[in-house]
């Protein structure tokens, strides 16, 4: 039973990898923009005008991640006469080498500078500078990008690096050396 499942579980993921493919090879034919040696996770949902969008290279996107380029909430005021043509669009470009965490949300006429950070569940509402860390709803400046390196070394995994090769092991080397230690309460 369980190599079956294996199996259904390999033809949905080799599926859903070639719709999303297929679904970014339209983008970019409608003129999205996208540099060199980008990563997805998993390929983003770039909303109905792609072409508004532009990722510098070496960036990486995590799953769910969600492109917003227009304004709909101006359909809500069509009805009057005063803001009958309102029509609102906006660029988005994500600068090189950028990481955008999992379930987010970037808003029109948004910047993120080289070297920044969206954090994850965030919805960036406004340009972020260069090397920083945004993260909230909405997203606002959390530190610089060498602020957060250090607190990633401050609470750094130390293990083999030959492990790395070998994925089973490495996972069972964690297990049995992380301690059970965990953020206190603020």
């Amino acid at each position: 039973m369980i190599y079956l499942y294996r199996i259904i579980l390999k033809l949905h993921t080799t599926y859903e990898r070639f719709i999303q493919h297929i679904y970014l090879q339209i983008c970019l034919a409608k003129g999205l923009k996208v540099g060199e040696n980008v990563r997805f996770v998993e390929v983003p949902q770039f909303g109905t005008e792609p072409f508004l969008i532009e990722i510098g290279d070496e960036t990486t996107f995590s799953n769910n991640v969600r492109f917003v380029n227009h304004d709909g909430g101006q359909n809500a005021l069509h009805f009057l006469d005063k803001y009958k043509d309102v029509r609102t669009f906006g660029r988005i470009k994500i600068g090189k080498q950028c990481l955008i965490g999992a379930d987010t949300i970037i808003m029109p006429g948004v910047e993120m500078q080289d070297n920044c950070i969206l954090g994850a569940g965030s919805i960036l509402t406004t340009s972020t500078r260069k090397g920083s860390v945004y993260a909230g709803v909405p997203a606002k400046f959390i530190c610089s990008i060498e602020e957060y390196g250090d607190k990633l070394l401050a609470n750094n995994v130390m293990y083999p690096r030959e492990l790395e090769n070998i994925r089973p092991n490495l996972d069972a080397y964690i297990k049995e050396n992380l301690p059970h230690t965990y953020k206190p309460v603020k």
